[in-house]
Parts: structure tokens; C-alpha cells; sequence
């Protein structure tokens, strides 16, 4: 047994009716938690473990796909099981969409890369006059067609978001919303050059397992479940002038936000 792995991981407890992989699991999550083993390096290997522990090499790959269907390791083909990065971006709710950002050339995502230290990257952009779902149709308060942009977003090249906004035809048409570069500031700047002055967001989130397009499209590990976020954004008027579904890896963000006490 090495000293050193053992001060890392611990030893079983015989007298546990904890099965011998999950508490093999235990120590390796514990370890993660507490930060003995650090983001993006590699865990024991199978060998290392099965020496450790005493164990059948079955028993170790058990106790590993626990730590994969939570999320927290990474298996790599031929080079062996890291653990996950922690969220690099803290999407700050009550910042993201301030004016200032927008007057600084900046959309959300890009403000929001910048300060995480992270390079922002758009692909797959695909856009379209389509007929939304019931949902967005009731958000936007039309049943016609309207303009949909569906894009991908990464950070250092890593997938991290969909997302696929809606607006009424009446105000995309003719402007720079309906170019794959909407230039300085966004969509969200383009709208108010257009006299649609926005007042405020109603963000609606919630977290659940991917569907297999979006695993493929974000790369997801197994056992890494979705942030989905559906947000109007309403001028000042009242009108909602653009509905966004977005679809964010949940361990790629913090969902950060400040509330008022009174």
C-alpha cells in the first residue's frame, strides 16, 4: 500500500454494510471536495486503486462510474480519469444585461468570458423565419412566424451554451438581427437603435438531464445535467421584443444573483 495514496484516498472499513465500491466511491469524491485531488488531474489509476484497496479491477470501475454519473471525473481514451474543471463563469444576473456593456461594444456572453479570463467564441449560427413552439408563441404574444437566430457558444473552444432567440419579424426585418453578425453590443443593441428601449428581463430557469442533441452538441460527459433558461426581454413599452431558450452545461457556469432585501 503507498503511504501517499493512502493519505489521499484513506482505507476501507471492514465493518461497513456500505458496498466496497461505493465507499471506494467516498473517498474519491471526498478527496475531489476537499481539493486533494485538484481540477484536471488524474485520479489513481485503475492499477494504483485495485493495489490500494485490495480489490477486484471490476469493483474499481464500479466505484469510477459513480464519480462519472455525478459529473465529477472525466475518462479520457488512452491517457485515463481526470476530474472535471469547476465552473469557470459566474453568470451574474443582475450585471449581464446592463447598459453600460452594451455602450461598450460588449453582448452578455462576451462580458461575461472577459471577466472569467476565458476566450468567447459563436458557431453554428443558423437563422431563419421559422413558427415557434405554443410556449415562445405565448411569451412574444404572436402566433405568426418570426426570426429565430440558433447559435452555439464556447469558451477556449469548449461548447458551453445554445441558445436560439425569437423575434417579431416587424422588428428584425431590414436591420442587423438578421445577419450572422449583429455587430457591437448584440442583438440587445440593435433592438434599442430601433427605438425599442429595453426595460427589463423575466429569466425563468430550470435544471434538468440533456436530451441526446444537446449531450452531442455540448459535449457532455455523462451524468452532467442542463441548465435550461427561457428569458423575455420586454421594451419599454411593454412589448417583449425577444424571447431567448438557452440551454447551458451546468458545469461550466455559477448561477449568480443578487436580490434585494426589501
Amino acid at each position: 500500500m503507498s503511504a501517499d495514496l493512502a493519505a489521499v484516498l484513506g482505507t476501507l472499513d471492514p465493518t461497513s454494510d456500505r458496498a466496497v465500491f461505493r465507499q471506494i466511491a467516498d473517498h474519491l469524491r471526498d478527496a475531489i471536495e476537499k481539493g486533494r485531488l485538484g481540477e484536471n488531474e488524474q485520479i489513481p489509476s485503475e492499477t494504483q486503486l485495485v493495489e490500494h484497496y485490495g480489490v477486484a479491477r471490476m469493483t474499481v470501475r464500479h466505484a469510477i462510474q459513480v464519480l462519472q454519473s455525478e459529473g465529477l471525473v472525466l475518462a479520457e481514451h488512452g491517457r485515463g480519469v481526470f476530474v472535471r474543471p469547476r465552473p469557470p463563469v459566474r453568470r451574474l444576473a443582475s450585471d449581464r444585461f446592463a447598459r453600460r456593456n452594451r455602450e461598450l461594444g460588449k453582448a452578455a456572453f462576451i462580458a461575461e468570458a472577459e471577466q472569467a479570463g476565458s476566450a468567447p467564441s459563436v458557431d453554428s449560427i443558423v437563422i431563419r423565419e421559422e413558427r415557434p413552439s405554443r410556449d415562445i408563441s405565448s411569451r412574444l404574444g404572436t402566433t405568426r412566424k418570426v426570426l429565430a437566430r440558433h447559435r452555439r457558444y464556447l469558451l477556449d473552444d469548449r461548447p458551453v451554451e445554445t441558445a436560439i432567440s425569437y423575434i417579431p419579424l416587424d422588428i428584425a426585418r431590414g436591420t442587423a438581427i438578421e445577419q450572422p453578425n449583429t455587430g457591437p453590443g448584440g442583438i440587445y443593441a440593435r433592438l434599442e437603435e430601433s427605438g425599442h428601449i429595453l426595460d427589463h428581463f423575466d429569466e425563468e430557469v430550470r435544471a434538468r438531464m440533456p436530451m441526446p442533441d444537446e449531450t452531442k452538441a455540448l459535449r457532455l460527459a455523462p451524468g452532467v445535467p442542463v441548465f435550461h433558461l427561457i428569458r423575455t426581454a420586454y421594451d419599454t413599452q411593454g412589448r417583449a421584443v425577444e424571447v431567448c431558450d438557452t440551454i447551458m452545461a451546468s458545469d461550466a457556469y455559477v448561477l449568480a444573483y443578487t436580490l434585494p432585501a426589501r
